[in-house]
């Protein structure tokens, strides 16, 4: 189905206006160690610290940063807290994807009042550098969305954190901005979160994929992706479908107990030259076979890259009618299968990549197969 563009209209009369998307915080085990995975990695600057050194005496936080990626890793400093149990439940994971808005009051009661759970009333915290309201709602399984806004301060994150010096480790990469936050969900339950997205929170629908889209010899999912009113965030929703054997969805919601955020897109504007840059720093990336590349340009017609390039990178590439995008996937970056990542690169296309999705989900498969899983 071809993507579906936010009308004017729409737009005019968005009931939760999004700026983007502010942070996705992480509740994991060990956030100091995990912070330099990404700082060396993902080449991302550590900003911002919260923990026992700034009067927070049940966890730990560490801010990083590159370009208008923003993610906050946490952990637990007591064996009883939420951050240590939900880190037992699902290994580390993302706890909330944080939207960026100019009323977080007004975004909790439009959201609250249309259905959505309250995780916390709208809270303000100011310091010297200003005051930030946030407030939160529950999404599907343990993730919540939490409202910033952060119009009223200057510092380089919340109130409560200290600024840290420019990072020497941290080489960026190009990262942009987050492009989507594909999310998994049971059985029979994706159009219940599409309803949710919907209803309680605006979105509209942007694209669609079933099974025949999503599908191999073996598995097969369904995937629907919700977008804002401006499109600034769009959220995949996928579900699995009946398949001869299990499906990545089945094995993430085994591995995570439950639903929750499967992979994370991140936007560039040179795909080769992050992609080379991250894979020299240690990240592991699917790769797919030769015949994908002799049979590239035949399928998406004339592109910029090298071809050759694009194979030795093991990138992606899928054309519709606005364009052509560029994509690859990590591999999981957790012990568990479950978390990953996609950096892509967009020229023109709004898509997500139909034509990729066989040789996309052969090569997860390929993945699952060696871990035992599939």
């Amino acid at each position: 189905m071809a993507a579906i563009a936010p009308s004017p209209e729409s737009v005019a009369r968005d009931f939760l206006p999004l700026k983007g998307t502010d942070y996705i915080e992480f509740y994991v085990g060990n956030a100091k160690q995990s912070a330099y995975f990404y700082r060396t990695a993902f080449g991302m600057s550590l900003v911002a610290y919260a923990g026992p050194e700034t009067g927070r005496r049940d966890r730990a936080s560490y801010v990083l940063q590159q370009g208008k990626v923003r993610f906050v890793l946490t952990t637990a400093l007591r064996p009883e807290s939420e951050i240590a149990m939900h880190v037992h439940k699902h290994g580390d994971g993302v706890r909330a994807i944080a939207l960026w808005v100019d009323d977080a009051r007004s975004a909790w009661e439009e959201t609250t009042k249309r259905g959505a759970r309250s995780v916390q009333e709208p809270t303000a915290a100011e310091d010297a550098e200003g005051r930030v309201v946030t407030s939160s709602i529950a999404a599907y399984g343990d993730t919540v969305h939490t409202f910033v806004e952060r119009k009223d301060y200057r510092g380089v994150f919340f109130p409560g954190y200290q600024a840290m010096p420019q990072d020497a480790i941290a080489n960026p990469v190009g990262l942009l901005h987050v492009d989507h936050i594909v999310g998994n969900v049971g059985w029979g339950a994706m159009n219940e979160w599409v309803d949710f997205y919907a209803k309680v929170m605006g979105f509209s629908l942007y694209q669609h994929f079933d099974d025949k889209d999503i599908s191999t010899e073996y598995s097969a999912l369904m995937s629907k992706v919700m977008a804002n009113g401006n499109g600034y965030v769009k959220f995949p929703i996928n579900e699995p479908a009946e398949g001869r054997k299990k499906s990545q969805i089945e094995e993430y919601l085994d591995f995570y107990g439950g639903p929750g955020v499967q992979h994370i897109a991140l936007a560039t504007n040179d795909i080769l030259t992050t992609v080379t840059k991250m894979q020299r720093n240690g990240v592991s990336f699917l790769t797919v076979p030769h015949t994908y590349y002799a049979e590239l340009q035949n399928r998406v017609g004339k592109i910029d890259e090298p071809v050759d390039e694009l194979e030795k990178l093991g990138i992606l590439v899928d054309r519709d009618d606005e364009g052509y995008m560029l994509q690859i996937f990590t591999r999981p970056v957790e012990d568990r299968p479950t978390v990953f990542y996609e950096i892509i690169q967009r020229k023109g296309s709004r898509s997500f990549g139909k034509g990729n999705f066989k040789a996309l989900f052969e090569a997860i498969e390929r993945e699952q197969a060696l871990r035992g899983n599939l």
